[in-house]
């Protein structure tokens, strides 16, 4: 197969390459089935790509993933497409380290045999912006770089500077865009603000992104270039998330998985490899609901924000008793991140005001100043809901807020040192079938993960079942 596809890409953060990248897709999902992918471990940006073209976006990492399974994510997703179109993160060449090729755009490129796109904030240099450009298409010769977006252009006689500067050293520019104040997406400590909170106002980003794209940029060269992919290499065999998604499945489980403006954060990989291992993913809210959906044999917490909502999540006092009361009688439970923190006895906000919690978790958690993130190497810390003690993974954590943990809890990880100073260290809670952690995990890395947890979701399952005609 050979699926249509580009990587939109930039120098750096900040040059625009994702309101390009959105706005492309809502251009061309005019007219076309246009499927959006993010590389990274990024939430926020992937809901704007859903709100563009009406499709799951996925996330491509190729640090947490195989090769192979990042291959397989993303031609299971564009073989129903026209045209692909995969934003990248950073820098090209920026990634889990000093190697270009490390969990970087540029290692994407290379692993999808993509053509790239480079966004370039040309609001500050004319001629120098060739000398970028240059660069980028030089410094590694095996990456294609296929053509130029301007961004932040000054106006006509700066886009015809750019365009003479630029194409001499072979690279088309695609278009030149002004500066468009409007289309500036507003942020917050964990990034963009998410689409689950203003609809009405992404629905008039993505209306001005797409005229935007029509106006300035040459919508059929960015397709040809994307028609003009080589042939898409796909691994020899089908890789874990494929053994994944052909689990069998003993009938379906129900698992919860709560889904508001608090918990947003999920991989949609992670959804289909539960629904493939024989899972039914029903959605409720912590912030609304004030029970649990009927049926149910897990519960799912993702990340988010419970933060900003602390006083409403511990205002719907019903729903943390239904949690308590499922956590009592042995229902597994996984939580990512904010779900950690929900589950926490209390949250303590950025002003310092306590908000009771869930109480599953002993401890308190504290919003801070200082960021915690990175890439992450762990080990399950002891047998439970994903797996046996041991079991190496991937995963990555970003978040403000820390936990005070308990001497003695039992952690869910242990997280590797990265370098010779370090020391192994303890990471989350686990208790039976409660795991409770910062890292967020993509499940196509291995294909025990969710296999595993639907079949702990199972056997509780029927142990109620036998319970209740006993």
């Amino acid at each position: 197969m050979n699926p249509p596809r580009i990587i939109i890409a930039a120098p750096a953060s900040g040059h625009g390459k994702s309101t390009v990248a959105t706005g492309l897709m809502a251009a061309l999902a005019a007219d076309r089935r246009v499927q959006g992918f993010k590389v990274g471990p990024d939430y926020i940006d992937p809901m704007y790509h859903t709100a563009a073209t009406g499709r799951p976006s996925r996330n491509l990492d190729a640090w947490m993933l195989p090769p192979a399974a990042v291959q397989l994510v993303f031609a299971r997703a564009a073989a129903t497409a026209d045209v692909s179109i995969i934003e990248g993160v950073m820098g090209f060449f920026d990634g889990a380290g000093s190697d270009p090729l490390a969990g970087s755009t540029a290692q994407m490129a290379l692993l999808l045999a993509a053509p790239v796109i480079l966004v370039v904030d040309c609001s500050h240099m004319s001629v120098s912006a060739a000398a970028v450009v240059h660069g980028f298409h030089t410094f590694m010769p095996k990456v294609n770089i296929a053509g130029v977006i301007c961004n932040r252009v000054g106006g006509e006689r700066h886009a015809a500077w750019l365009r003479e500067a630029i194409t001499q050293y072979g690279v088309p520019v695609l278009g030149c865009l002004p500066y468009l104040p409007d289309l500036a997406i507003p942020e917050r400590h964990l990034g963009l603000l998410t689409v689950e909170e203003r609809p009405h106002a992404v629905q008039t980003f993505l209306a001005g992104a797409r005229e935007a794209m029509a106006r300035y940029v040459d919508l059929e060269a960015v397709v040809g270039l994307a028609e003009a992919a080589l042939p898409l290499p796909l691994p020899d065999s089908a890789g874990p998330l494929a053994a994944a998604l052909a689990a069998a499945s003993d009938g379906v489980v129900r698992i919860g998985v709560a889904r508001d403006e608090a918990f947003c954060f999920y991989y949609a990989d992670n959804l289909d490899a539960l629904r493939a291992a024989g899972a039914e993913v029903v959605w409720f809210s912590p912030l609304r609901d004030a029970v649990l959906p009927p049926g149910i044999s897990g519960l799912y917490f993702g990340g988010g924000y419970p933060e900003i909502y602390a006083a409403a999540l511990s205002a719907n006092r019903p729903l943390l008793a239904a949690v308590r009361e499922a956590h009592a009688q042995e229902m597994p439970i996984y939580a990512e991140c904010g779900g950690l923190m929900y589950l926490t006895e209390a949250l303590e906000d950025a002003e310092g005001q306590r908000h009771p919690m869930v109480g599953l978790v002993p401890g308190a958690c504290r919003m801070e100043r200082r960021l915690v993130m990175g890439y992450r190497e762990v080990r399950l810390a002891a047998d439970g809901l994903l797996g046996a003690a041991g079991q190496r993974l991937r995963g990555h954590e970003f978040h403000y807020s820390t936990w005070q943990r308990p001497e003695g809890a039992p952690p869910a990880y242990v997280i590797e040192p990265r370098h010779p100073a370090e020391q192994p260290r303890a990471e989350g809670f686990a208790s039976g079938y409660l795991h409770a952690s910062y890292i967020h995990l993509h499940f196509g890395q291995d294909a025990r993960l969710a296999a595993q947890m639907v079949a702990r979701c199972r056997l509780w399952q029927e142990s109620r079942g036998r319970a209740q005609r006993s």
